[in-house]
């Protein structure tokens, strides 16, 4: 007689035992042992990296979307498919061609998939559909290359400073403005890297994307929240550069300086509740906006 005792009896009737579940585990962490370089190097760049921080958040981000579908595992047949094999082939190539090319992003993402298709190789392609939005998100454990962050840095420091100035004028702020320099009482204010918002993007689009796919909306409404994070990201970051600019001009540079970095900390609670408004602002408008059924988890 075969003992499920120790899974619920719905995950039992559709294909599941223990020894899935442990050997599931275990070729996962072998799959974490065998690309072990790349994740340490991922790691090392989140704990060194200001711009690359949000990689920690994605663990805690995977297991909160896994828990709040947690439901849908009753529902999941385990299949045996190559989707699995598939991915961590691709996965291999991709690892080792980084690697071998000295392509960082390739290895980590290759390292990603590697470890992914090992679960998958056990568990199936169900859980992949059922659990899409948690897998969906270890793509932001793959660190932006510089290339690419200094490609959106430079609009968005001149947009930033552009606004920023034009704030200022409307509240009676007296400032010029030259490039994405700022000066108020002779005071010269650079829009340089480390306020212009690149920091916050990412991070603003991960809090956009929990908030998305946390929350039984529908889909329509979760494209446009993943559309205006960068928006709201630069939105959020005039609001902190109005009154920290006035700061420099007014008050000491230490002063001025404590503000700027105290302030980066209330702006992704800000860019949530803006996420938030945006969610009611349509409700409001009679926009039909959460999926009504009699459970989230299916």
């Amino acid at each position: 007689m075969r003992n499920f005792s120790a899974l619920p009896m719905a995950m039992s009737r559709r294909g599941w035992a223990m020894r899935h579940v442990v050997v599931g585990i275990l070729l996962t962490l072998a799959g974490l042992a065998v690309t072990w370089p790349a994740w340490s190097d991922i790691g090392k760049i989140a704990m060194q990296d200001e711009e690359s921080s949000h990689i920690l958040l994605v663990p805690i981000v995977f297991v909160w979307l896994v828990y709040i579908r947690r439901q849908r595992l009753r529902y999941c047949t385990r299949n045996s498919t190559l989707v699995g094999p598939v991915i961590i082939a691709l996965g291999w190539l991709l690892f080792a061609m980084g690697d071998f090319r000295l392509w960082q992003s390739v290895w980590h993402f290759g390292a990603i998939l590697v470890v992914v298709g090992c679960f998958l190789s056990i568990a199936g392609t169900d859980v992949l559909k059922r659990f899409l939005p948690a897998f969906a998100v270890l793509v932001f454990l793959v660190p932006v290359p510089g290339m690419v962050r200094q490609e959106i840095a430079m609009p968005m420091q001149r947009i930033t400073a552009q606004i920023t100035h034009q704030v200022l004028e409307v509240f009676w702020i007296d400032t010029t403005l030259a490039g994405s320099v700022i000066t108020i009482n002779g005071v010269e204010v650079m829009i340089a890297e480390a306020c212009n918002g690149l920091r916050m993007v990412f991070a603003l689009v991960l809090v956009s994307y929990v908030f998305a796919y946390g929350t039984p909306l529908r889909e329509f409404v979760r494209i446009i929240i993943l559309i205006a994070s960068p928006i709201s990201a630069i939105v959020c970051n005039v609001i902190r550069l109005v009154p920290t600019i006035w700061m420099f001009g007014n008050t000491s540079v230490e002063t001025a300086e404590t503000f700027h970095d105290i302030s980066g900390w209330v702006m992704l609670p800000l860019a949530f509740l803006i996420l938030l408004g945006i969610v009611r602002l349509m409700r409001w408008a009679l926009i039909p906006v959460y999926r009504y059924s009699l459970a989230y988890g299916t």
